[in-house]
């Protein structure tokens, strides 16, 4: 009886914010020694299927769109396909800058959603923790982004001389994915392209017409792979995770 009542009467559960998502997937791997990383062994899948799937078991994320090199566009298809990544609706190929490449992912999901989150393909140890508060966060004000504290002292230098020690406590190091209203980031990274703007994550875009990124915890095991330094240190990761 008490199962009825709360059932007929008590608070429905609230549903979560509705989001798709980007994946980044376009670059060239020049500093993983010519070898793509997004297709390299993780564990027992490539990079980019970790990814993938951590974005796919995100309850909030309802659609994922990946945006990589034309030549992976069949490799990346099959590879969803056979590990069933349902929420991959396409595999689509971007341009010759990250905005461009993003941008392409944004105008493919059309209206289709109001948040939009944008990942770099090389992050596949995204926890489902910092997923869930990012997304939600945009859902609040517009944009949020995933933030670790800066470890180390960091100085500005001209010509290798230190002309400046920058305050540690102000310093964070921004991950993905970076959530945002999709109209606004579309917008944002449309000016970008129109006035030349060289932009190193899509935060900036939206920095750029003065609105303001709020920043969420975020992790310091979201590493990014760049080097075959970081693909080790991610192994290392992940081999903690299983045991």
């Amino acid at each position: 009886m008490a199962g009825l009542f709360s059932r007929l009467f008590g608070k429905k559960k609230e549903r979560g914010p509705s989001c798709a998502a980007v994946v980044a997937a376009a670059g060239s791997s020049t500093r993983m020694g010519g070898q793509d990383k997004l297709m390299l062994p993780l564990g027992e899948e490539p990079v980019l299927a970790h990814t993938l799937r951590a974005l796919e078991l995100c309850p909030y994320i309802t659609e994922i769109v990946v945006v990589t090199r034309r030549d992976l566009i069949v490799p990346i298809g099959q590879m969803c396909q056979d590990r069933r990544l349902e929420k991959v609706s396409r595999v689509i190929p971007g341009g010759s800058t990250r905005t461009q490449s993003v941008l392409n992912g944004v105008l493919e999901l059309g209206r289709r959603a109001e948040l939009v989150a944008i990942h770099d393909g090389a992050r596949p140890l995204v926890s489902q923790a910092l997923l869930e508060t990012v997304i939600t966060r945009a859902a609040q004000c517009g944009a949020a982004a995933p933030a670790v504290p800066v470890k180390d002292t960091v100085k500005r230098a001209k010509n290798a001389v230190v002309t400046e020690t920058l305050d540690r406590a102000e310093l964070f190091a921004v991950q993905t994915p970076q959530v945002f209203q999709t109209d606004l980031i579309r917008g944002a990274l449309e000016r970008a392209l129109e006035e030349g703007a060289v932009l190193t994550d899509d935060c900036s875009a939206v920095e750029r017409l003065g609105i303001g990124v709020a920043l969420t915890q975020g992790d310091y095991r979201n590493l990014k792979i760049t080097t075959p330094e970081d693909l080790a240190a991610v192994g290392a990761f992940l081999e903690q995770e299983e045991v």
